[in-house]
């Protein structure tokens, strides 16, 4: 019986259900808190800023999640009688050594930042970073995220964000050399190339000034190259280089206009 009267004793003291109470208001609290956010107006003047917010909003986030649960934990720290006043007044002491054990960490906290103030980039941008090119596809206190056309998600630490090219924060250029038999007139490829780029320039994507056929580039052993510029919005780039080439293509073989490639000539012994 004495055991049975502990243990209801203990049901029945705060240090039962004081610890559940904390957790479910701060599980609600995070959750109103995570919807007013998710609620929050993103809309700006321009894509970049658009993007730019939901990167904050997504930031702010990850931050509202970690003082919860550092505030929970303090809650319920204060439960058991641990006196958390003297714990808060003691990081002035340990900081210094909290800060060498998680020194990486605050790299982290900081690179991400600084990823904001100075608009490295944010979510939605395409970047390379190296040899690998994708998507920003989220953005947190310690790391980013980027895929790949392929589906594969590269995970950048935010300290180790330091040479990043973004594709998407300006407008494109799609420089393309066509490579053209010696034989073609080249005053006809000319013509071809600039009716091309008139059917482009009716795209979307693509912004007519700036959208040029700059000439001959180079000779090749067994080519002309021949180099247009097709300046588009951000991000488009890769799918207006397809169209242009398929285009191109199109137009070669309605003009009858070659597109040289290497041959191999097989000899049979018994006839040389």
């Amino acid at each position: 019986m004495e055991f049975l009267d502990k243990v209801l004793n203990f049901v029945q003291s705060v240090k039962f259900y004081g610890p559940i109470v904390v957790i479910l208001a701060s599980f609600i609290i995070y959750t109103l808190i995570a919807k007013a956010i998710d609620n929050a107006n993103i809309k700006g003047k321009t894509e970049l800023e658009r993007k730019r917010r939901k990167t904050v909003i997504l930031l702010v986030k990850n931050i509202n999640k970690y003082l919860i649960v550092i505030l929970a934990f303090l809650n319920i720290l204060s439960i058991y009688g641990v006196n958390t006043t003297s714990i808060l007044a003691g990081l002035g002491v340990v900081g210094a050594v909290i800060g060498l054990a998680f020194q990486d960490l605050l790299k982290d906290i900081i690179g991400g930042v600084n990823i904001i103030i100075d608009n490295y980039y944010v979510v939605g941008d395409l970047i390379t970073f190296g040899d690998f090119t994708g998507t920003v596809i989220e953005f947190g206190l310690k790391s980013t995220k980027v895929q790949n056309a392929k589906g594969e998600v590269l995970i950048l630490a935010n300290r180790n964000v330091d040479k990043v090219v973004n594709l998407s924060q300006k407008k494109n250029f799609v420089l393309l050399t066509i490579p053209t038999a010696y034989e073609c007139d080249h005053k006809k490829v000319e013509k071809v190339l600039n009716k091309v780029l008139n059917k482009l320039k009716k795209e979307e994507d693509v912004i007519e000034e700036g959208t040029e056929y700059l000439g001959i580039d180079s000779f090749d052993a067994s080519s002309i190259n021949y180099l247009i510029k097709i300046k588009c919005i951000q991000g488009s780039q890769f799918a207006i280089k397809r169209l242009a080439l398929k285009l191109i293509k199109e137009a070669y073989e309605e003009n009858d206009i070659k597109i040289p490639y290497d041959q191999i000539e097989v000899h049979h012994g018994s006839d040389i």
